[in-house]
């Protein structure tokens, strides 16, 4: 049952966008984001509900079910928890994933955020994100939510995404362009 990631992200997208004004509408969209905290922090460790929500063999009885019982125990909102419940009865928890990345793009463009993705060889320290944080919002005019990852390939530095643009500070990127300026002299 594999979707192009295109359609994927529509189907996402027309759902995250009904559960977001309902949320507004309804003032509230801090309730709806903790929910989203905790539903992502589910997903992501739990291979149960990673395999519930793709596999074909369970049925849309006991995705509902299954679903409606999390929502309960993690006290999810009533607009959440129901949209969870359609999305199973019309077996579109496939989107699940797609759906947590829209409604937190739309939850932080209301509130007038951006998230930047850094990945750095070392974990960052509070001072160091508020720091870079800082300096971010300076430059995009937005305050700057950090998303920070390790990669401890990149040896030194920070690879920083905001939208559309890439800063690039990492050790090895300067490593691989000297190597490319050398294979051009030699």
């Amino acid at each position: 049952m594999s979707e192009p990631a295109s359609i994927s992200q529509g189907i996402a997208a027309r759902y995250a966008t009904a559960v977001f004004e309902i949320a507004k509408e309804s003032k509230a969209i801090s309730d709806l984001e903790k929910g989203l905290d905790d539903l992502s922090t589910a997903l992501a460790e739990s291979a149960d509900l990673q395999n519930l929500i793709h596999s074909p063999i369970v049925t849309r009885d006991e995705q509902g079910k299954a679903i409606a019982a999390i929502s309960a125990k993690m006290g999810l909102t009533t607009v959440l928890n129901s949209t969870l419940s359609l999305m199973s009865q019309n077996r579109r928890l496939f989107v699940l994933p797609q759906l947590l990345e829209s409604l937190r793009a739309l939850i932080a463009e209301d509130k007038g955020e951006v998230t930047a993705e850094v990945t750095s060889a070392k974990a960052l320290t509070k001072t160091q994100s508020e720091k870079l944080a800082k300096t971010l919002k300076a430059r995009v005019g937005k305050d700057v939510k950090i998303n920070a990852t390790v990669d401890e390939t990149l040896i030194g530095g920070l690879v920083v995404k905001v939208g559309s643009k890439m800063i690039d500070t990492s050790i090895l990127s300067k490593l691989n362009a000297l190597q490319n300026a050398m294979k051009e002299v030699g």
